[in-house]
């Protein structure tokens, strides 16, 4: 039996439920990885149906098809180049017109085309009724209105793929027309590019060029140089008619056409009173109750996984001691059953003791956050603070995204206009406390000394952030750009949706971080015996000891920690023998050890992408400026400590 294979794509604006849909598609059946040659974020996934397997490949949330972004520059080159089988459009019904315009570039590009109407249920509450067969007719293509959070319509929408891969075009289908002028212009560059072998179509080029697309100019011009006279000359009677850039006519031009045709197919409803949406929108980015309203539920989340994790970490820790007393009483003391517990139990249970409790809270904080449209709110608000450090807004988005992980963070960082502002906000986001050294402060300082104390620690943190971000702005000199950014209406976060992405972080967590916990141990056990720690301690005491005043075997877990920060309590508790650290470090030790922790190079993974995105010289000198920084701000805060003590 053949196999029938289908491979989509999905395209769209950003926060349209696209990662929805393919998180619903998909399943389990997904993987992330990167495009080839690229540091563009590339997912992927499969699923069965009705005898096809079909593959779906998740394309970058972008706004165009022009190449202001290496996102942009992706999505249209695979589209048009690798000719995927079919392309499914999520369009946001409760913002029709504005999403239409890349419906309109999509069509252009000649290709294969699935709308799903998405969210057809938030466009409903705002009294939006939409006839979906208008909308296909007017465009020329199968429309599905679907709401991705509750599966609706989900099935529909794949045997409509299925049905036009099957059997190609609809009859229905038709280029988008502008105005008469405009036409007649693209259809005289398009007669002279069609011999041209580019892979994109002829109508589709002309357009661009006509746009000034530097892309294709390098890509036509090089093949035939005449063609830039013929451009040029019909470029210039275009602005002579209408006065105006010819890119900006075209822009003009799509813009009408979305217009028109979200006018056909929509009819508005005018509510009586706000809706609850609008009310929310309005109290959450107000000038005052907005930062009211940030500041509780930031407090909020952090108190709540604070409190989380410290009661299921104190009862795990129950659970595990007695195990540990039924192992040793069932094998008997001895070197060998030492070895095994310490250098292999051992760093799964301070993992699941120590990490767990903390992480799985935050990742389900996160991805409410995301998923609910609050974090743009978050950035809007932020705007005039980021602008003092040489950033937009926008900047918040990826220093927000580094709470979870610092890795997605930085890689965050792409959606800043300039290479000035990518490394500038990439630099800040390595300095915001992840998870992984979210366990470590509310592990270690949160749990022992006081959450007072985990709280003031993630204050200095935005003091030393702001602080360090005005002093590169002064290195990096350069003006910020302006804020511009789509508000995506709020959306109640799908307890499936949730679930799934939570899931998937701990899968990656799990994956990543509990072999090196069992390698970590396994690498101290065997210094242990080997008597390398106690030479290692000696040499560096003047640092840990002497100026930072922590223990001297508190060193092993600083140096270990730099390939994941939960590495140090789970060596920390492994060198001294006990979880309950309590019994070997002050009050004050814990600060400055949290201090540390919370301040130099996140992991070796972030590294890896500080590397890939800025170049191993920029990497490295972040690298090594922040373990400097981190340990000449733990000796300061320990000095503070013991000469203006407080009560701790």
């Amino acid at each position: 039996m053949v196999e029938k294979r289908i491979t989509i794509a999905l395209a769209g604006n950003a926060n349209v439920g696209k990662s929805v849909i393919f998180n619903q598609l998909t399943g389990l059946h997904q993987h992330i990885g990167n495009w080839p040659g690229k540091t563009v974020e590339r997912a992927e996934g499969s699923l069965s149906f009705e005898g096809y397997t079909i593959d779906v490949i998740d394309l970058p949330g972008i706004y165009s098809l022009s190449t202001y972004s290496l996102e942009e520059l992706i999505s249209r080159e695979y589209i048009a180049l690798e000719k995927p089988d079919v392309i499914v459009n999520v369009v946001d019904a409760s913002v029709l017109e504005r999403n239409l315009f890349f419906t309109i570039q999509l069509l252009e590009l000649e290709t294969p085309l699935v709308v799903a109407l998405n969210q057809i249920d938030v466009a409903t509450e705002k009294g939006m009724k939409i006839d979906h067969e208008q909308l296909g007719k007017s465009l020329g293509v199968p429309v599905i209105p679907c709401v991705a959070t509750k599966g609706i319509g989900l099935n529909d929408l794949i045997r409509k793929v299925i049905e036009v891969h099957e059997k190609g075009h609809s009859h229905l289908f038709q280029y988008p027309r502008f105005g008469l002028e405009i036409e007649e212009r693209i259809e005289k560059l398009a007669a002279d590019v069609e011999q041209i072998k580019t892979g994109y179509p002829p109508r589709w080029i002309a357009i661009k060029l006509l746009e000034g697309d530097a892309e294709v100019e390098k890509l036509v011009y090089g093949q035939e140089r005449a063609i830039r006279a013929k451009t040029e000359s019909l470029t210039r009677e275009i602005e002579q008619i209408h006065s105006e850039s010819s890119s900006a006519i075209v822009a003009s031009e799509r813009y009408n056409l979305a217009s028109q045709i979200s006018r056909e197919s929509m009819t508005i409803v005018t509510p009586t009173k706000p809706s609850l949406d609008e009310r929310l929108a309005s109290l959450t980015i107000h000038r005052v109750w907005g930062y009211l309203v940030m500041a509780s539920i930031m407090g909020s989340v952090f108190y709540g996984i604070f409190r989380f994790g410290d009661l299921t970490s104190g009862f795990l820790l129950t659970v595990f001691e007695n195990l540990r007393v039924l192992f040793y009483g069932t094998l008997g003391p001895g070197p060998v059953t030492e070895f095994i517990w310490g250098g292999l139990i051992e760093g799964v249970v301070a993992g699941v003791t120590i990490a767990l409790p903390y992480i799985t809270p935050f990742y389900i904080a996160m991805s409410i956050l995301e998923s609910s449209g609050y974090l743009p709110r978050v950035a809007y608000l932020m705007d005039s603070a980021m602008h003092r450090i040489g950033l937009h807004g926008k900047a918040f988005i990826p220093l927000m995204l580094g709470y979870g992980c610092c890795v997605p963070g930085c890689m965050a960082c792409r959606i800043m206009e300039t290479q000035r502002e990518r490394f500038l906000a990439s630099f800040l986001t390595t300095l915001v406390p992840c998870a992984a050294r979210t366990v470590v402060i509310l592990g270690l300082v949160g749990a022992y000394v006081g959450i007072r104390w985990a709280l003031l620690l993630y204050v200095l943190d935005l003091v030393i952030i702001f602080v360090l971000g005005r002093l590169a702005f002064m290195v990096l000199p350069g003006e910020p750009m302006g804020l511009i950014m789509e508000m995506p209406s709020y959306k109640i976060p799908s307890l499936e949706a949730t679930a799934k992405q939570t899931w998937f972080r701990l899968q990656e967590f799990v994956c990543v971080a509990f072999p090196l916990m069992i390698v970590g141990n396994l690498a101290l056990k065997t210094l242990q015996y080997l008597k390398v720690l106690p030479i290692l301690e000696q040499t560096f005491s003047f640092l840990t000891v002497s100026w930072l005043g922590l223990p001297a075997v508190a060193l092993t877990p600083l140096i270990f920690g730099i390939f994941r920060k939960e590495l140090t309590l789970v060596m920390l508790a492994a060198l001294v023998g006990t979880t309950n650290l309590a019994t070997v470090l002050t009050g004050t030790q814990m600060i400055v050890f949290a201090t540390v922790i919370l301040l130099y190079i996140p992991c070796l993974a972030t590294i890896a992408v500080l590397i890939r995105e800025f170049g191993c010289k920029k990497a490295l000198a972040i690298t090594f400026f922040e373990i400097g920084f981190a340990v000449l701000i733990g000796g300061l805060v320990f000095r503070a400590l013991t000469l203006f003590p407080m009560r701790i």
